[in-house]
């Protein structure tokens, strides 16, 4: 398998390939200085330059099992990355450049998903006993967790709008997951849609005028890689849905906010 991580330009409507790996790699960030985007592969993390791309390893310290959970703060100076312990996935933040992680949240499993734009606040999908995947936020520095969701179905992908009000994910309170919000504190849960696919990873646009989330097929058990799938982007009402690229992707592909700063593109995994 060959991971291709791509940019997508909404002016051209066209992708440009960024580079290609046989090694599997996920999930891009983009940096705020827009100058570099940040995938997980083999456990570890990579910055890519966009200037002269090639995977640049960061050092994560001991956190050598990185999921495709992570992300960069607001102001650019932190990363929070999702590692998995014996006990299961758990995270941690660590500074741009690299170093020692420091723990944020103390319960497992837990895999993060969105920041909030003040920067204060982290948004993350956790299984606390014998329940459903639930959303949950944490202050950035650590302390007790405030559940949003109380097992009304697997729910996911947490991302803040630009605004910080409101908080977007999926979640499988019908017999499929599809595309949901609710206010940043969990009140007022708003289903957005309702079509055929299976909807994943609703990211709002940096104008919060878009979001764009992953389709996958008819039928499809939770977000596999290695399935026909397609980004969609509607307006946040969620009007005017319309596809732009179907590829071979799935998990990986963008489980994590892969915005441009200016919000003209966004960078994916194809498989």
């Amino acid at each position: 398998m060959t991971s291709s991580l791509e940019i997508y330009s909404l002016e051209t409507g066209e992708s440009r390939v960024v580079l290609t790996t046989e090694d599997l790699i996920e999930a891009p960030n983009w940096d705020p200085s827009g100058n570099n985007l940040l995938v997980n592969g083999n456990g570890h993390l990579y910055r890519v330059d966009l200037a002269d791309p090639s995977l640049v390893q960061v050092d994560t310290g001991f956190a050598d099992k990185c999921n495709n959970d992570h992300g960069i703060s607001p102001d650019g100076a932190t990363i929070v990355i999702s590692h998995n312990t014996a006990e299961g996935s758990a995270i941690y933040t660590l500074p741009a450049g690299g170093g020692t992680p420091t723990p944020i949240t103390d319960k497992s499993p837990s895999y993060w998903h969105g920041w909030s734009p003040d920067g204060a606040t982290l948004a993350y999908v956790a299984k606390r006993g014998e329940g459903h995947f639930d959303i949950y936020s944490i202050p950035v520095g650590g302390g007790e967790e405030t559940r949003l969701t109380f097992g009304e179905g697997h729910c996911d992908g947490p991302d803040y709008s630009p605004d910080g009000e409101w908080i977007w994910y999926n979640c499988e309170r019908t017999d499929r997951a599809q595309i949901w919000k609710m206010r940043a504190d969990g009140t007022d849960h708003q289903q957005v849609f309702e079509d055929e696919f299976v909807n994943w990873f609703p990211h709002p646009s940096p104008d919060g005028k878009h979001v764009l989330f992953l389709a996958f097929p008819t039928g499809t058990e939770g977000h596999p890689r290695d399935k026909d799938v397609s980004l969609k982007l509607m307006d946040t009402d969620g009007g005017n849905i319309r596809t732009l690229l179907s590829f071979n992707g799935g998990q990986g592909t963008m489980n994590v906010p892969n915005w441009s700063p200016d919000g003209r593109e966004f960078a994916f995994v194809r498989y």
